[in-house]
This record gives C-alpha cells, sequence and structure tokens, in this order.
C-alpha cells in the first residue's frame, strides 16, 4: 500500500493542476476536458511511478469530471513510452510521464533516441520528487551499507542487482554505490520496478535500487530489508532507514517526474503566437 504521506504529495500535484487546463484547452475549442484523456505511463504496472501516475490520473478524474486512463508504454528504460508521447496527436488529450530518466539522462546514454526532449514536447507540470532506495533480499547476509559492502568486496561478482530499467536515476544510483564502494554487482534489467520486485523476493536477484514508493509496502511488510536512500538525508517516509551519505558523504540522488504532452500545445501565458505581445515563444515549437 501506498504511504499516505506519498499519496497526499501525488493528490496535491493533481489539486494544483487546473493550472495547466488552459495550456490543454488551446489545443480545442470549447471548455476542456471533453472526453477521455490518456496518460501514458512509461513503466511497468505495478511499480512506483505506475502508483504515483494513477494516483495523480484519479486526482484529475475527481477535478474535470472525465476519465484519465493510464495507459503503460514500458521498455528501453522509458524511451518506448517517451516516443510514443512524442507522437501522439497535439489534441490536449494525451500527455505521459516526463523526468529525469527520459528528458535528462536517456539523451546522454542512448544514441539515436527516436525523440529529442527539447523539440517534441509540451512540458505541462512538476508532479512529484521521490529518492531511491537499496534494499536486498532477506536472505543475504548483509544488515547494513558497511555489511553490503564487505559483503560485496569479499565476493566480487557473485551477486547480482536489478532496477527497473537502463538509463534511469535507480540504475545510475547503483552504478554510482559501485564506483565510490569499489565493488562489483552484476547489472539484470527489469521492465518495471514491480517485476523486479518479485524476483527479488525470490531469490533470482540479490540487490535492488528502486524509488521509493515501490517497494516501501514490501519492506514494512518484512518482504525485503531496506539497507539506505540515496537522498542526503533520511526519508521521512522511513525514518529509520539511513541515507547513504551517511557512509558515503556527498552521496545524492534523487528522482524528479512530471507531465509532459506532445509538441503544440501553448504555454498557459501565451495568447498564441504571434499574437502574443510579450513574443516570450518566439522560434520555440510547443
Amino acid at each position: 500500500m501506498l504511504d499516505p504521506r506519498l499519496r497526499r504529495r501525488a493528490l496535491l500535484a493533481g489539486l494544483a493542476a487546473p493550472a495547466l487546463l488552459p495550456a490543454l484547452a488551446r489545443a480545442q475549442s470549447g471548455p476542456w476536458p471533453q472526453q477521455t484523456f490518456r496518460f501514458i505511463n512509461l513503466y511497468a504496472p505495478g511499480g512506483a511511478n505506475d502508483i504515483l501516475c494513477r494516483v495523480f490520473c484519479q486526482a484529475m478524474t475527481t477535478i474535470t469530471g472525465q476519465q484519465f486512463i493510464v495507459e503503460n508504454r514500458t521498455g528501453a528504460g522509458g524511451t518506448v513510452g517517451s516516443d510514443a508521447i512524442a507522437k501522439s496527436r497535439a489534441d490536449g488529450y494525451t500527455g505521459g510521464l516526463g523526468g529525469v530518466a527520459n528528458l535528462a539522462i536517456a539523451p546522454s546514454l542512448f544514441p539515436g533516441l527516436p525523440y529529442d526532449p527539447a523539440r517534441d514536447y509540451s512540458f505541462v507540470t512538476g508532479l512529484y520528487r521521490q529518492p531511491n532506495i537499496l534494499f536486498v533480499n532477506n536472505d543475504l547476509p548483509a544488515r547494513d551499507v558497511p555489511g553490503l559492502i564487505a559483503l560485496l568486496k569479499a565476493n566480487p561478482g557473485k551477486y547480482n542487482y536489478a532496477t527497473g530499467g537502463a538509463g534511469t536515476t535507480p540504475h545510475l544510483s547503483a552504478e554510482m554505490f559501485k564506483m565510490r564502494t569499489g565493488t562489483e554487482m552484476p547489472f539484470v534489467q527489469y521492465r518495471g520496478g514491480a517485476p523486479a520486485l518479485i524476483d527479488l523476493m525470490a531469490g533470482q536477484v540479490q540487490v535492488m535500487v528502486d524509488n521509493l514508493a515501490g517497494p516501501i509496502g514490501a519492506i514494512r511488510d518484512g518482504k525485503v530489508r531496506a539497507i539506505a536512500v540515496t537522498s542526503p538525508e533520511r526519508s521521512p517516509v522511513l525514518p529509520e532507514v539511513p541515507a547513504l551519505a551517511e557512509f558515503l558523504p556527498g552521496f545524492d540522488l534523487t528522482s524528479w517526474n512530471g507531465m509532459i504532452a506532445p509538441a503544440g500545445l501553448a504555454p498557459p501565458w501565451c495568447s498564441g503566437w504571434p499574437s502574443c505581445p510579450t513574443r516570450r515563444c518566439a522560434g520555440r515549437s510547443w
């Protein structure tokens, strides 16, 4: 079950969403919305981002009276779904998840992306931030950060780690952890945090990093063991779990996500190019 504080943050993002309505309304005549909105989530059902996307869409359904439907388009660390958003019609009824993985990290990791973050999207609103969390299978003989480092150094390459996709902040968090500690763990990539968590609990992989909202229920139920969060300070959601920065000074890697739509939607401050007197839209593809 999603922690009430995380649910409340996602809900507040939805309650703040009326500020984005003017931008979306410019894509059609008459009040918006008039039909179902398709929200493309880049990751598998049941994971952290899927949970938070559904909370946001539930809030938007309540606010607008029209259905906001989550559609999962997974693969390649979010690039499959990102491409689907970019190639959708800019009609005000398709949008999706945009964040650090698909908009900031992927362009530096994957040559030949099928989309251009600076050209192919309208940036609608921010939604949420959350730290990542490092956790392990209960059978792994490591109960804290020093114990995990010692185990990995004594057994280089023996234990695998999983994330919900390459090029995501959990993936980079794990690689940064390896670099900072001089340890070796092979990477096992999944198409989302939920299937990776299932295999971790079954012992198919031994270590995992995910956005905090994904495994929090399993951690509280004692099905997996939390080791540390990747934010510079402890999370108020799991205050008993230390931050990696307590052992590796300066360690800080958190995830942020917002809502994007296909290019072509005017921003809410603009009356439409070329009539906008501020000319802030000049040369921009919205």
